[in-house]
């Protein structure tokens, strides 16, 4: 047994097997943390299912093999799943060859059709984001603008609603794909899945991008989804870049990241918010 790093809100642990026939496999345990539960009872059960309709659909992701959602096992509510070769994030140096795929998986995920695979009991993510616009601090972090960005999306929420719900991962980022020989193998980390507005994954991929690779890499990204939806309406991305941005307020700081890497990031944010800022008025 080997404890996969980066973890936050699970533990997982690839074991290794051997079967009575000789052959072996490898295989990932995640165990579901308190906060996953808390927000989500259901979350081991969903995430297997999820795994087994994405996989049907086309898109990369490990298999589903076994499920305990009443934690008999080990304490805590758990799924067994295939485990994947790879590395995290994009693994090429040439991002012109590496973003393409990145767009055209997530373009992929969104293209899943949600009413035939009856995930009906998935928590929709508008309600998803009116509960964190519910939840205003009493402090607000001045530093990612987060009384601005509050501000703004508590005097329109909800949104117009201009797109079909898709399916949504909900934490789209190169961090949560697997790379192999510049192929991109497998999406991991499908607890927080959600139907609801594209331009939800597509604003959270966009300030990962930004924050990792910087400006021109975010546009290029966005320009292959683009291509790629052509029917997606983007009117209102501004709005749903504010949403991708208000998730890390308060919490930057407790990343653990080193003063330089932290210092980048808070930079980027900053110009991420002010373009979004300077676009509203299209939706």
């Amino acid at each position: 047994m080997e404890a996969l790093p980066g973890g936050v809100s699970a533990r997982v642990t690839v074991v290794g097997v051997r079967y009575p026939d000789g052959q072996s496999q490898r295989l990932v345990v995640k165990e579901y943390g308190a906060g996953d539960l808390h927000r989500n009872p259901d979350v081991a059960a969903h995430e297997f299912r999820v795994l087994q309709v994405v996989r049907s659909a086309g898109v990369p992701a490990p298999e589903p093999y076994y499920l305990d959602q009443t934690g008999a096992l080990l304490g805590t509510p758990l799924i067994v799943i295939d485990y994947v070769d790879g590395q995290t994030g994009l693994a090429s140096a040439d991002l012109d060859r590496a973003l393409p795929p990145l767009a055209e998986t997530l373009a992929r995920i969104h293209s899943v059709d949600v009413a035939a695979a009856d995930l009906s009991f998935l928590p929709s993510q508008e309600r998803t984001v009116a509960e964190m616009l519910a939840r205003r601090p009493a402090t607000l972090d001045d530093s990612l603008d987060e009384p601005r960005i509050r501000d703004v999306l508590e005097a329109v929420w909800p949104l117009p609603q201009r797109n079909q719900p898709v399916l949504l991962h909900g934490d789209y980022w190169p961090g949560n794909t697997l790379w192999r020989d510049d192929r991109l193998v497998a999406v991991i980390d499908w607890e927080d899945v959600a139907p609801g507005d594209p331009l939800a994954d597509l604003g959270n991929a966009r300030l990962e991008i930004l924050w990792a690779y910087g400006s021109s890499a975010m546009h290029a990204f966005t320009r292959r989804y683009r291509a790629l939806m052509p029917h997606v309406d983007v009117s209102c991305l501004p709005y749903w870049d504010l949403i991708a941005a208000l998730r890390p307020a308060g919490k930057l700081s407790q990343w653990g990241l080193d003063p330089q890497t932290e210092q980048t990031m808070r930079a980027r944010h900053k110009r991420f918010v002010d373009q979004a800022l300077q676009a509203l008025g299209r939706c």
